[in-house]
């Protein structure tokens, strides 16, 4: 082979995977976005969001500290051509805690939020599950 077959063989597979990590790419700023804005409002707006919720402005504020700063890294990683397949399933792992440990916060009814609170929690884990779902397959399209 040639060095212009090489160069062009390579140039192919480089394509072919910044091709298939598009989806996963996608997914990952999706979830960078929303957490990031999430994050956000809980910092700027902890006081009326905990009011609106039931639950305590500091609490809302260390979440929002570290949403915001899950959201950037996140947003960092979708940035990439071909997102690092350890760094993905590290967000996918941390994505699928977060949706676990916020149903359980809602079934056992810890920082005792209102009814509003008890809805919010899971609804948010759904979203956060589902971006886990969404990243998993498209970290599958792109390592197959």
């Amino acid at each position: 082979m040639t060095t212009s077959q090489t160069s062009a063989t390579l140039g192919t597979a480089a394509t072919s995977s910044s091709a298939a990590a598009r989806p996963l790419r996608l997914f990952l700023g999706l979830d960078a976005a929303v957490t990031a804005g999430n994050g956000l409002i809980y910092l700027i707006a902890a006081g009326p969001v905990g009011d609106l919720l039931d639950m305590d402005a500091g609490l809302l504020r260390g979440i929002g500290v570290f949403l915001t700063v899950y959201g950037v890294l996140v947003g960092f990683l979708a940035a990439q051509q071909v997102p690092s397949t350890a760094a993905t399933k590290i967000v996918i792992e941390a994505n699928l805690l977060w949706a676990v440990a916020s149903i359980a916060t809602a079934l056992f009814g810890w920082f005792d939020p209102n009814t509003i609170g008890t809805v919010w929690i899971p609804m948010q884990a759904l979203v956060v599950g589902a971006f886990a779902v969404l990243q998993i397959n498209g970290l599958r399209k792109l390592t197959n």
